[in-house]
Formats: C-alpha cells, sequence, structure tokens
C-alpha cells in the first residue's frame, strides 16, 4: 500500500486507481494467478486498458451499468476495472442464478451489456435474452485462452462439449475482440464520491433483491480500512480467492485488497477439495479470506490426510457467524490465526473485524477506522440505548452505501438519524468489542422468552460430532414459536437426538432447547458457501401448509 495511504484521512479516489496505481508500482510483481497460468500486473493493467476502450466501442459512457455474471476467473478482474475505467457501473450477478432472475436483475439495473463465459450452462441463460433483444451486448469470454496449454489441452479432449457455439453476429462479442484493439481508453472524469461503481443485489431485511448502490469513494474506503488493520505485507505474497468475486466480501477483501497491496490473487472458479488441497501445496499463499463452511470443510479433510496450511499466517472469516469450535481447529492445523470479522453489502461491506493477535472469543471485533457503532433499541430506533445494553446494531461510516437503487421508500426505512440499520441485534463491551446476539427477522419468541438461534447453534458445535448447524423457529401451538435444528455429522460419526438433547441440557436453559432435531447428510447453502437458513425457513413453511 502507497505509504500516503497507511495514516491520516481515508483517501477518496476512483476504484480503478488501485489498480492502475499497482500497475504502475508493480509492473513485474504477479497480479494473477489462474490453475497455474498466470498473469503480472504490467500485463493485468495493460489487458485493463484495452478492456475499457473495448467497452466504451461498445456504447459504455460514465454511468452505463454494465453485468458481470462470471465465475472467479481473470475475466472477472479484467472486466471489473475495464468497466469502471471507462465509467460504466458493475452489477454483479450470480453464474447460479436460473434465466428468469437474470431478466429480473438486467431489467432493474438498466443493464444492456453482460459479460460471461462461452461455457454451455452460463451462455444458454443469456441466449434468449440476447435473442428478444432484452440486451444489446453480449460478452463472453474463452474458457480454453485462460487455460495453461495442458490444462487446455485436458479440457478440450474431456470437456469441450460444454463449450457453446457462439452466433457470428455483433450482438455476441468474444473477449478477445473486446481486447483486440491497442487503443486506449478515454479518460472519464470520476467524482468519487458520488459516481456509482457498483450495484450490489442484496436480500437485505427484507428478503427482496435489491440493488445496494455503492460509490468509488465506499468501495475505497473500506479498502484502506482493512488493510490498516492488517501489518505489512510484501508484494507478490499470495490471496487465495475461492470466496466468490460477485460476492461484496471477496471483491473488497481478496480482490479490491490485493490490487491495493499488490498481491497475487490466487483464483479458484469453484469449492473442490481435491483442487483447493494442490493449490494450496503448490502456491503457498498467506492470505485466505473465506466462510466459516470453508474452514470447517478443510477441518474435517485434513484429520485424514495431509494438507499443507503452513504458508498461510492471514485469515478473516465474514459472511456468517464463525463458531469458535472451527476458529480453534483451523489454526491448530495451519499456525495461523483466524480473526472474524462482519459486515454487510450496505458497508461495502467490512464494518468491524477482531485485531490480529488481540481477537475476542464471540466477538466481531473493533469498528474499523472512521466507524461509528450505534447500539439502538429495539422497540424505539430512535434511541441509543447504554453500554452493554442489546439493541439494533446501526453503523455510520465512509464505507456506507449511498441507498438502494430506484427504492427511496426502502433507503428512507434503512436509515436512522443517519445511521444504517443493520437489522443484527447485538451489545459493546466497555473495550468497545461488538457481540452480535442474532438478525431480528431470526429472532424466536417462545412462550414471551426471546431465543437467539445462532446461541443454540453455538452450543451444538461443542458437541464433537456435529459439524453443521442451523436453527430456525416453527410454530408451536402452545408456545407460539420453538427452535427447530438441523444438523450434520462429522463424516463416520455416531450421535442421535436423544443423545443430542441430553448434552444441550448441559448448555441451554429449557425454552432454548430445540423441540425437535433433524439429522441431514447436507444442509443448503448460499452461492459463497454458507449455511441457508432462509432456504430451511421455506421449506419448513412450506411444509406446515402442506
Amino acid at each position: 500500500m502507497d505509504a500516503a495511504w497507511r495514516s491520516g484521512a481515508i483517501p477518496a479516489l476512483p476504484v480503478d486507481e488501485l489498480l492502475a496505481q499497482a500497475a504502475a508500482r508493480h509492473a513485474f510483481v504477479p497480479a494473477l494467478d489462474f490453475l497455474g497460468k498466470r498473469m503480472n500486473y504490467g500485463e493485468l493493467g495493460c489487458l485493463v486498458e484495452r478492456a475499457a476502450a473495448g467497452f466504451q466501442r461498445l456504447g459504455v459512457v460514465k454511468g452505463t451499468r454494465v453485468a458481470l455474471c462470471l465465475p472467479n476467473t481473470p475475466y472477472y478482474v479484467v472486466c471489473y476495472y475495464g468497466i469502471l475505467r471507462a465509467g460504466g457501473v458493475v452489477v454483479n450477478l450470480s453464474p447460479l442464478y436460473v434465466e428468469c432472475e437474470i431478466r429480473h436483475f438486467l431489467k432493474d439495473s438498466g443493464a444492456r451489456i453482460a459479460v460471461t463465459l462461452d461455457v454451455a450452462e452460463l451462455f444458454g441463460k443469456f441466449a434468449p435474452i440476447v435473442e428478444d433483444g432484452s440486451l444489446d451486448h453480449l460478452v463472453l469470454g474463452s474458457m480454453l485462452e485462460i487455460l495453461s496449454p495442458l490444462k487446455r489441452a485436458g479440457f478440450w479432449l474431456t470437456r469441450r462439449k460444454s463449450l457453446a457455439k457462439i452466433p457470428a453476429d455483433p450482438r455476441h462479442v468474444t473477449f478477445r475482440r473486446l481486447t483486440a484493439h491497442g487503443a486506449v481508453a478515454r479518460p472519464v472524469l470520476c467524482d468519487a464520491a458520488n459516481d456509482l461503481a457498483v450495484l450490489q443485489y442484496t436480500g437485505g431485511t427484507t428478503g427482496i433483491p435489491k440493488a445496494v448502490m455503492l460509490s468509488h469513494a465506499n468501495l475505497v474506503a473500506n479498502c484502506v480500512q482493512v488493510a490498516r488493520r492488517l501489518p505489512d505485507i510484501a508484494p507478490g505474497a499470495g490471496m487465495l480467492t475461492l470466496v466468490p468475486l460477485f460476492h461484496v466480501f471477496a471483491m473488497t477483501v481478496a480482490m479490491n485488497l490485493s490490487m491495493m497491496l499488490g498481491l497475487e490473487m490466487i483464483l479458484l472458479p469453484r469449492y473442490d477439495k481435491a483442487m483447493l488441497r494442490k493449490t494450496l501445496a503448490r502456491t503457498k499463499p498467506l492470505f485466505f479470506p473465506g466462510v466459516p463452511t470453508i474452514y470447517a470443510n478443510i477441518n474435517e479433510a485434513a484429520a485424514k490426510e495431509k494438507w499443507e496450511l503452513s504458508s498461510i499466517r492471514f485469515c478473516v472469516s465474514g459472511a456468517a457467524p464463525l463458531p469458535a469450535e472451527i476458529r480453534t481447529r483451523f489454526e491448530q492445523l495451519s499456525g495461523c490465526q483466524l480473526v472474524e470479522g462482519y459486515g454487510l453489502s450496505e458497508a461495502s461491506p467490512v464494518v468491524a473485524a477482531n485485531l490480529f493477535g488481540a481477537v475476542r472469543d464471540g466477538s466481531i471485533g473493533l469498528p474499523l477506522e472512521e466507524t461509528v457503532v450505534e447500539i439502538r433499541a429495539l422497540d424505539d430506533p430512535s434511541r441509543i440505548v447504554p453500554q452493554g445494553e442489546l439493541g439494533e446494531v446501526c453503523v455510520r461510516g465512509p464505507q456506507v452505501m449511498r441507498g438502494y437503487w430506484n427504492r427511496p421508500d426502502e433507503t428512507e426505512n434503512v436509515f436512522v438519524d443517519g445511521a444504517l440499520r443493520t437489522g443484527d441485534v447485538g451489545y459493546v463491551d466497555p473495550d468497545g468489542y461488538i457481540f452480535l446476539v442474532d438478525r431480528i427477522k431470526d429472532l424466536i419468541i417462545s412462550g414471551g422468552y426471546n431465543v437467539y438461534p445462532r446461541m443454540v447453534e453455538e452450543a451444538l458445535y461443542k458437541h464433537p460430532a456435529v459439524l453443521e448447524a442451523v436453527v430456525i423457529g416453527i410454530p408451536d401451538a402452545k408456545r407460539g414459536q420453538v427452535p427447530k435444528a438441523y444438523v450434520k455429522l462429522h463424516e463416520g460419526a455416531e450421535l442421535n437426538e436423544a443423545a443430542l438433547q441430553d448434552f444441550l441440557a448441559t448448555q441451554l436453559s429449557p425454552v432454548e432447547r430445540p423441540k425437535l432435531i433433524e439429522f441431514r447428510d447436507n444442509l443448503p447453502k448460499t452461492v459463497i458457501g454458507k449455511l441457508s437458513r432462509k432456504d430451511l425457513v421455506a421449506e419448513e413453511a412450506a411444509r406446515q401448509g402442506a
């Protein structure tokens, strides 16, 4: 990180300047590693400039929304910064969305240009959208062209049928054609504080997908805030990037942070245990951000076979609560420190994190620099409660969004006295550490008592046979609601409901203990791998309705 960013006021810069400055300072430092094929910062900077010029030829001007629907590949990184360099706004879409979802998000955002891969599974979702005129241009990255020669040959022999046949017309633009000209993009004046960089779709507190408006200044500020929590890291150190870049956590903590610090992003397109194990051994990364289920899966695998984890020094867990048992076991296996952070899409996303070397068990840590956390009364959000009292966590800071795209009412409802309402219940201890209890919407009211699913889940994780656990509230004729637990056991472990209930009797009060425990081989997860309470709630509602 440039010395000017290490202290003083947080700068307001265009996000694409992170890459431009890295390319100027670290031209020969490795920037990307995709399954063994590498690119340095000088090469990446030139390719981004050509992509920006290509997007401008397609009609991108200041404020044009362009959708990215890509797994972790070099195309995501190049097109993300290329769109911003051209003056456009990135609309992040998950490759797991189905066609009707993609149509909705394209229409809602106003994106008329999209980027995806020439893989039939992805192209097939966009082909009818282009055909009916809902998209002006579809940019397609070639899967073969980003692979090393050896892997390219293997892909062609075994998986070439998975590649789509692309129509030869002006609406379909190959990445090669997008970047074919050596032209430099026309400069676009950027007001970092006000100009949008990203539209990030989130369910928020209502469950209705809406686009968070993140400015250039929001994203750069959050990147600087996170970087100032880290010790000095030499350029070229490895950043293992398994969490998907279309998710705001990876976008900031893996990609933008790597550009700021000149780190090498080691891109993995999906979670695959064998691929991850080989990549860890080959690349020996220093930094490994992830979600709790990734660390839990490694813990279980490393109990049976040797994993090379000793190079990892810094791990930040986000997107979901990190059970203490998972953290402790991963630290024992790797020798690194795994710290929990906290954030939400509306805050770019990081709000707070534990300090390396000063982790407080059960806490999401201290607020980042220039971030103010207020705990407001659940029954009267206009009132800030005394220290130590439970309330809704509310946030102020330079990373807080400008609002929701085309939803002024939703924007007004999510702010109170200018502070962002997170929808999380928590408290602050005398040292300023923040502790979360649960989501307001996940609170279970059982016979008049508040039951917090997260606390029940923490108790479940203390049993050595439990690998994953989710707790929801289900209807009950006498108590209104009662907790129900869904549990996945470690491979080979044996445990029945009676034995687990006996264990929980030593950990929880009677009202907190689950009325039902359902054991499953697998639990539903979101696109970034965190356990999905929402899917289980929907499933239970359907069951109750039936």
